[in-house]
Protein backbone atom coordinates (compact mmCIF):
# COMPACT_ATOMS: atom_id res chain seq x y z
CA UNK A 1 0.00 0.00 0.00
CA UNK A 2 2.95 2.37 1.08
CA UNK A 3 4.70 1.84 -2.83
CA UNK A 4 1.05 3.14 -4.11
CA UNK A 5 0.80 6.06 -2.41
CA UNK A 6 4.26 7.13 -3.29
CA UNK A 7 3.79 6.67 -6.91
CA UNK A 8 0.60 8.12 -6.91
CA UNK A 9 2.39 11.44 -4.78
CA UNK A 10 5.70 11.10 -7.50
CA UNK A 11 2.72 11.44 -10.35
CA UNK A 12 1.27 14.41 -8.46
CA UNK A 13 4.60 16.43 -7.96
CA UNK A 14 5.46 15.37 -11.71
CA UNK A 15 2.58 16.94 -13.00
CA UNK A 16 3.18 20.59 -11.41
CA UNK A 17 6.14 20.84 -12.79
CA UNK A 18 8.37 20.46 -9.95
CA UNK A 19 10.35 17.20 -10.91
CA UNK A 20 10.00 14.11 -8.19
CA UNK A 21 10.48 11.70 -10.42
CA UNK A 22 13.74 9.75 -11.70
CA UNK A 23 12.97 10.56 -15.65
CA UNK A 24 14.48 13.62 -16.70
CA UNK A 25 13.03 16.20 -19.24
CA UNK A 26 15.68 17.04 -22.33
CA UNK A 27 14.76 20.70 -23.60
CA UNK A 28 13.70 20.43 -27.40
CA UNK A 29 16.62 21.60 -29.59
CA UNK A 30 19.05 21.42 -26.50
CA UNK A 31 22.26 20.18 -26.99
CA UNK A 32 24.61 17.80 -24.39
CA UNK A 33 27.97 19.28 -26.02
CA UNK A 34 29.19 22.03 -24.00
CA UNK A 35 31.42 23.68 -26.90
CA UNK A 36 28.09 23.64 -28.63
CA UNK A 37 26.88 25.41 -26.32
CA UNK A 38 29.12 28.19 -26.03
CA UNK A 39 29.60 28.26 -29.82
CA UNK A 40 32.84 27.15 -30.21
CA UNK A 41 34.37 24.01 -31.63
CA UNK A 42 35.51 21.12 -29.98
CA UNK A 43 38.95 21.66 -30.46
CA UNK A 44 38.78 25.55 -29.82
CA UNK A 45 36.56 24.28 -26.48
CA UNK A 46 39.70 21.69 -25.34
CA UNK A 47 41.75 24.87 -26.08
CA UNK A 48 40.13 27.16 -23.84
CA UNK A 49 39.48 24.28 -21.19
CA UNK A 50 43.31 23.67 -20.94
CA UNK A 51 43.92 27.35 -20.95
CA UNK A 52 41.10 28.23 -18.19
CA UNK A 53 43.45 25.32 -15.93
CA UNK A 54 46.91 26.62 -16.85
CA UNK A 55 45.46 29.77 -15.65
CA UNK A 56 43.89 28.33 -12.68
CA UNK A 57 47.06 26.55 -11.54
CA UNK A 58 49.02 29.82 -12.34
CA UNK A 59 47.06 31.55 -9.75
CA UNK A 60 46.91 28.83 -7.05
CA UNK A 61 50.60 29.00 -6.97
CA UNK A 62 50.86 32.21 -7.31
CA UNK A 63 47.92 32.47 -3.87
CA UNK A 64 50.24 29.50 -2.29
CA UNK A 65 53.54 31.88 -2.41
CA UNK A 66 51.85 34.92 -0.98
CA UNK A 67 50.42 32.49 1.65
CA UNK A 68 54.20 30.70 2.72
CA UNK A 69 55.60 34.49 2.85
CA UNK A 70 52.81 35.78 5.25
CA UNK A 71 53.89 32.60 6.94
CA UNK A 72 57.43 33.48 7.16
CA UNK A 73 56.52 36.93 7.73
CA UNK A 74 54.35 35.29 10.80
CA UNK A 75 57.78 32.94 11.65
CA UNK A 76 60.11 35.67 11.47
CA UNK A 77 57.98 38.07 13.95
CA UNK A 78 57.23 34.99 16.42
CA UNK A 79 60.99 34.42 16.74
CA UNK A 80 61.85 38.30 16.84
CA UNK A 81 59.53 38.12 19.97
CA UNK A 82 59.90 34.85 21.48
CA UNK A 83 56.78 33.88 20.76
CA UNK A 84 55.19 30.07 20.90
CA UNK A 85 56.04 28.65 17.35
CA UNK A 86 52.74 27.63 15.44
CA UNK A 87 52.31 24.77 13.59
CA UNK A 88 50.31 26.05 10.90
CA UNK A 89 53.01 28.16 9.41
CA UNK A 90 55.37 25.79 9.08
CA UNK A 91 52.90 24.29 6.92
CA UNK A 92 52.52 27.17 4.87
CA UNK A 93 56.08 27.07 4.39
CA UNK A 94 56.35 23.66 3.76
CA UNK A 95 53.40 23.83 1.16
CA UNK A 96 54.89 26.66 -0.81
CA UNK A 97 58.26 24.80 -0.71
CA UNK A 98 60.56 25.96 1.36
CA UNK A 99 62.29 28.15 -0.72
CA UNK A 100 59.85 30.70 0.62
CA UNK A 101 61.25 34.04 1.91
CA UNK A 102 60.07 37.00 3.10
CA UNK A 103 59.07 39.59 0.06
CA UNK A 104 62.24 42.20 -0.21
CA UNK A 105 60.35 45.34 0.48
CA UNK A 106 59.58 43.59 3.39
CA UNK A 107 63.19 42.29 4.20
CA UNK A 108 64.54 45.92 4.11
CA UNK A 109 62.08 47.38 6.75
CA UNK A 110 63.52 44.39 8.77
CA UNK A 111 66.85 44.60 7.98
CA UNK A 112 66.44 48.63 9.05
CA UNK A 113 64.85 48.07 11.86
CA UNK A 114 67.45 45.68 13.45
CA UNK A 115 70.25 48.26 12.86
CA UNK A 116 68.03 50.26 14.32
CA UNK A 117 68.02 47.78 17.20
CA UNK A 118 71.84 47.19 17.05
CA UNK A 119 72.61 50.79 17.12
CA UNK A 120 70.35 51.59 20.21
CA UNK A 121 72.42 48.76 22.11
CA UNK A 122 75.54 49.58 21.19
CA UNK A 123 77.62 51.99 23.83
CA UNK A 124 77.66 54.76 20.99
CA UNK A 125 73.86 54.28 20.64
CA UNK A 126 73.93 55.12 24.38
CA UNK A 127 75.52 58.23 24.30
CA UNK A 128 73.57 59.49 22.08
CA UNK A 129 70.58 58.97 23.96
CA UNK A 130 72.68 60.95 26.26
CA UNK A 131 73.53 63.66 24.58
CA UNK A 132 69.65 64.10 23.17
CA UNK A 133 68.43 64.09 27.33
CA UNK A 134 68.32 67.05 29.44
CA UNK A 135 71.07 67.71 31.70
CA UNK A 136 68.38 68.94 34.33
CA UNK A 137 66.81 65.49 33.76
CA UNK A 138 69.94 63.74 34.67
CA UNK A 139 70.56 65.69 37.21
CA UNK A 140 67.46 65.15 38.77
CA UNK A 141 67.87 61.37 38.40
CA UNK A 142 71.25 61.17 39.87
CA UNK A 143 70.46 63.29 42.90
CA UNK A 144 67.23 60.98 43.08
CA UNK A 145 69.36 57.97 43.06
CA UNK A 146 71.71 59.13 45.52
CA UNK A 147 69.15 60.29 47.99
CA UNK A 148 66.83 56.83 47.79
CA UNK A 149 70.52 55.49 47.81
CA UNK A 150 71.26 57.30 51.42
CA UNK A 151 68.03 56.64 52.73
CA UNK A 152 67.99 52.66 52.41
CA UNK A 153 71.87 52.79 53.67
CA UNK A 154 70.55 55.25 57.00
CA UNK A 155 67.46 52.18 57.55
CA UNK A 156 69.84 49.85 57.20
CA UNK A 157 72.71 51.09 59.28
CA UNK A 158 72.23 52.15 63.08
CA UNK A 159 75.64 54.04 63.21
CA UNK A 160 74.87 56.89 60.63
Amino acid sequence: MTFFIKNMLSNQVKNLGLGGGTEEKKEEGGTSDPAAAKGMTREEYEEYQKQMIEEKMERDAAFTQKKGERACLRVHLREKYRLPKSEMDETQIQLAGDDVDLPEDLRKMVDEDQEEEEDKDSILGQLQNLQNMDLDTIKEKAQATFTEIKQTAEQKCSVM
